[in-house]
């Protein structure tokens, strides 16, 4: 008799669901919250988009006067680009559209958009730094080993800073850029981490 069975069974190449970096969660939620979700057909998107939200905002909600916003997050925007040397002597004429190249800006502020964030600051204790009140300054999570002369965004003690970080004789300092703020140093007992380095600072031009 022939064994209508051969063949069959076991694990097919291909099959299955294919593996990635995702991870499943099972969570409960109110009545209320999972008829909302019920009535969604892109549950796992409005999902995922409303914790990458909640998320970005528990970070942003340590500054208390500055708010936060991930790179991912901001709209593409194209503008003409001259790559030419404006001196301050002579004019360059620059309406020649035909010597522009349009260039992604958010592309050539953000090397690493899935680690950058926008802030908004609040204070003027880096303003020697050229970092002023109410300031856009884009900031890389990759990069946690600024140099004593970047500008790094740091977490002490639960709060949000933006100073300078450098170590003397093996203690950590926080360093302003304004004479009228004190240096912080950084003990064994603080709760302390680099968040990222600031890579752009962003302010409108000023009387």
């Amino acid at each position: 008799m022939e064994d209508r069975n051969k063949g069959r069974g076991g694990c097919r190449k291909g099959a299955g669901r294919p593996k990635g970096d995702s991870k499943l969660y099972s969570f409960r939620c109110p009545s209320d919250i999972a008829r909302r979700l019920d009535g969604r057909t892109n549950r796992t998107e409005f999902i995922n988009e409303s914790l990458r939200r909640a998320l970005a905002g528990s970070e942003s909600s340590a500054w208390h006067n500055g708010t936060v916003t991930r790179a991912e997050s901001v709209k593409p925007l194209h503008l003409p680009y001259f790559d030419l040397q404006v001196r301050a002597g002579f004019p360059v004429p620059l309406d020649n559209d035909e010597r522009s190249q349009d260039i992604e800006l958010l592309t050539m502020l953000c090397p690493h958009p899935e680690a950058s964030y926008l802030i908004r600051v609040k204070g003027d204790s880096m303003i020697d730094a050229g970092v002023q009140d109410g300031d856009i300054v884009i900031v890389d999570k990759s990069r946690r080993n600024p140099s004593p002369r970047e500008i790094a965004v740091c977490e002490l003690n639960g709060e949000y800073t933006i100073k300078r970080f450098q170590e003397e004789n093996g203690q950590g300092w926080l360093i302003p850029a304004n004479p009228d703020y004190p240096r912080l140093r950084v003990t064994d007992n603080d709760e302390f981490r680099i968040w990222g380095t600031v890579t752009y600072i962003i302010h409108k031009a000023r009387d």
